[in-house]
């Protein structure tokens, strides 16, 4: 009996024959699968062992291979024909990716943000450039991208404005490597060639550099990620680094700060760089909804890496363990249950920090100096 299968010899198979089982968690499921896939987490796999079909090779699947090789032997010691897929969702990916025509996927794209995305997704790219102030005349930006579905669309919304825009300025598509798998630098790479994205990749070892620290990895990772980009760009002429942050991640870390930082701030569309001298951060998707940026993945047929950081990329978020959900994942839970009773909880809260009344307000912070509303009380 065999206990692997590569994925082209499962493209053989017919498909009354095998099931494929993806056995990551319910949220990476949602973000990207293969065609066909059914999700079964892994825990609840093991529970419904007994009503798994008898007469059908069990493809297991999960993001690199590693967790699905060792269910699909658990599965084989009760007696089922359980095999592993090789390379796993990533491998898939990549090979999917590579299969695609560039040029045509490329126009594809280009035209959909010109008119079925133009509303919901350039539009509101446009109006944030405008409403924020975020690109002047020569300005060179850095476009920094991860590989995510994020920073992958703001590379191609950036080319549509350089291409239609009112005044010059100049480009660079930036890739840094912070210790990325073989498989996510290939489909990073494979995917800026699908979309035509001129991307420049530098290497650093900050994966390897945060991997034992104990307290605040992810809050130590993102300082070092960011400052290696201010100094790339600047080494480049770049006077601005751009990122991907949407509308959604506005939001929630508005409430982020007020329920785990006891503070009212927000991810600003805009900032001066406090240690590279002439260098400004802007975010241009800042108006754009989450689930419009997953409708163009869809609607293009678009697969990006989903997490590449350290810490997961062993597949380890295949175990359906609750206490590792982020505090970003519980607040985004949060909200959408808000906004089953209230549709326009989303825009409220945007709203909140745009909207603050300093007469309401007991204290408040300007330039590190604190303020109190007994200042003025008495006038």
């Amino acid at each position: 009996m065999i206990e692997e299968i590569s994925i082209q010899d499962l493209e053989k198979q017919n498909l009354d024959s095998y099931l494929l089982i993806d056995i990551r968690d319910r949220t990476v499921f949602a973000l990207g699968h293969i065609d066909g896939a059914i999700n079964i987490p892994q825990q609840i796999l093991q529970e419904q062992v007994k009503t798994l079909p008898q007469d059908k090779m069990l493809v297991l699947c999960c993001r690199r291979g590693i967790i699905s090789e060792e269910v699909a032997a658990s599965l084989r010691e009760k007696g089922l024909f359980a095999v592993n897929l090789i390379g796993g969702y990533a491998k898939w990916l990549q090979e999917k990716i590579e299969r695609e025509s560039t040029k045509e996927k490329a126009a594809e794209v280009e035209q959909g943000l010109r008119k079925k995305f133009h509303r919901t997704i350039f539009s509101r790219f446009a109006k944030a450039v405008v409403t924020y102030d975020l690109i002047q005349p020569n300005d060179k930006i850095a476009v920094c991208i991860s590989g995510g579905k994020d920073s992958m669309l703001m590379a191609k919304l950036f080319q549509e404005l350089q291409r239609h825009g009112k005044f010059p300025f100049s480009l660079a598509f930036l890739v840094m490597d912070p210790g990325y798998s073989p498989e996510n630098r290939q489909i990073i790479e494979s995917n800026a060639k699908l979309l035509q994205i001129p991307i420049t990749i530098f290497e650093t070892n900050i994966f390897e550099s945060v991997y034992h620290v104990q307290n605040n990895p992810c809050y130590l990772c993102a300082r070092m990620r960011r400052g290696h980009l201010y100094n790339r760009a600047k080494e480049l002429g770049c006077n601005k680094i751009a990122l991907g942050h949407h509308f959604d991640d506005v939001i929630e870390t508005i409430l982020m700060s007020m329920i785990y930082g006891g503070q009212v701030e927000t991810m600003m569309p805009k900032l001066h760089s406090a240690n590279f001298e002439g260098m400004q951060l802007i975010r241009p998707m800042y108006l754009i909804r989450e689930d419009e940026i997953k409708h163009w993945c869809r609607y293009h047929d678009l697969r990006f890496i989903q997490c590449a950081c350290r810490f997961t990329d062993t597949c380890t978020t295949c175990e359906p363990d609750g206490r590792t959900v982020s505090k970003r994942q519980k607040i985004k839970q949060l909200i959408a249950e808000l906004a089953k009773e209230n549709p326009q909880i989303e825009k409220n809260i945007f709203r909140s920090v745009e909207n603050v009344n300093l007469n309401k307000i007991i204290s408040y912070q300007l330039h590190r100096e604190k303020h109190s509303f007994l200042d003025t009380y008495e006038n």
